[in-house]
């Protein structure tokens, strides 16, 4: 597998999504949460989100509960805290595992194209991998990076 386009997901709403469908554009894929520390990030990586989509940038949300049980709703009930919490636009999509022998295929392609602290697992929620049009994973960003902070490596992905 060589790019994040060769997958797909099932989305928060059920339907089965070919990531292929996001050719062509930059993307922060994160791990999310609606009872953690870091969900304020919510409102950043949806001012990211509007602020580049025009541009040919999205965030895709994976909602995870594999850290200290902090997603412990079904997909809707996640879905409605984001919106209504926070606005969210942005694409979500079921929730997933990210590390251990359940971890869903796009959270294996990512992790084993770039390594955090802990190797190739992912420490906590809100980490976040940035993604160039071709499907390639530019960056991988800690829990603890707000979204604003990778603002410019998303400018720069999109103009390359």
């Amino acid at each position: 597998m060589t790019s994040l386009h060769d997958l797909s997901a099932r989305t928060i709403d059920g339907q089965d999504q070919d990531l292929a469908a996001y050719d062509g554009q930059v993307l922060l894929v994160v791990n999310t949460a609606s009872q953690c520390g870091f969900t304020p990030q919510y409102q950043g990586l949806q001012e990211l989100h509007d602020r580049f989509a025009a541009k040919g940038f999205a965030v895709l949300g994976f909602p995870c509960d594999q850290f200290g049980h902090q997603e412990p709703g079904d997909d809707a009930e996640i879905a409605g805290f984001c919106e209504r919490n926070f606005g969210v636009t942005f694409p979500l999509f079921s929730k997933v595992e990210v590390n251990g022998p359940g971890a869903h295929p796009v959270f294996q392609f990512l992790r084993s194209q770039k390594g955090g602290l802990l190797g190739s697992k992912i420490k906590w929620n809100f980490t976040k991998f940035l993604v160039a049009q071709d499907g390639r994973v530019l960056g991988r960003y800690a829990p603890t990076t707000k979204p604003e902070k990778i603002a410019d490596d998303i400018e720069k992905a999109l103009n390359s």
